[in-house]
């Protein structure tokens, strides 16, 4: 696995992935790597109504999961393999489409994407068997951050999230997923940018973040 990292340009979503408890790295990358497909149906249509038919295609195929093998597609059968076991549903994978759907429409409904980060965070927390009751919002400033971070919207940031996360000290179990809240929430410093991933300087605030648990 390794070389799989070595063999690219790093990422966050590889910094953060070496603090994952080594038996869940394998469905934290059937997880996000559902999230990444979805993404890549968005930021690749030149037409929204072909954009929808496609992200339609991934939600159902995703929702047959439950009751029928998976097609010949890697990241359906990671999720089959990886995923359905732990008691993450294809169901429940789905309705992550209705966020990046969101980014299709001429009038984008933000807290749609918010509440896709909320579901993502919601099964990640489900395999790391953990909870906190500020976990939702953490899914929220991910949410926006990442969807940021594709250029398809402006800084639309969560800033009544981040107030109310203020200080918040998340579970040490917890903290290799609320990382990704940490960088999203580093993003949202004035003036909004998109920093390049995985510099030194965000390795330092996932390494903050790890011995803290505070995401602002």
């Amino acid at each position: 696995m390794t070389g799989w990292v070595e063999s690219r340009q790093q990422t966050d979503r590889d910094l953060v992935r070496h603090y994952w408890p080594v038996e869940l790295r394998p469905a934290f990358d059937a997880l996000f790597g559902v999230d990444d497909a979805l993404a890549e149906v968005v930021t690749s249509s030149t037409q929204p109504a072909l954009g929808a038919i496609r992200l339609a295609w991934w939600r159902e195929a995703l929702e047959r999961l439950d009751t029928s093998p998976p097609p010949p597609e890697p990241r359906l059968q990671a999720v089959a393999a990886e995923l359905l076991p732990l008691g993450v549903t294809g169901a429940m994978l789905a309705e992550l489409e209705d966020g990046w759907a969101a980014l299709l429409d001429e009038e984008q409904e933000i807290e749609r994407v918010a509440v896709r980060g909320e579901k993502l965070f919601e099964m990640a927390a489900r395999l790391l068997g953990a909870s906190d009751m500020k976990l939702e919002l953490a899914g929220r400033v991910y949410g926006y951050g990442s969807a940021f971070r594709t250029g398809l919207i402006g800084p639309h940031w969560p800033t009544g999230e981040l107030r109310q996360l203020h200080r918040h000290r998340f579970p040490r179990r917890l903290r290799p997923l609320t990382g990704l809240a940490r960088l999203a929430a580093r993003d949202a410093r004035p003036p909004p940018n998109r920093e390049p991933e995985a510099t030194p300087g965000r390795a330092a605030a996932l390494l903050s973040h790890r011995l803290s648990g505070r995401v602002v």
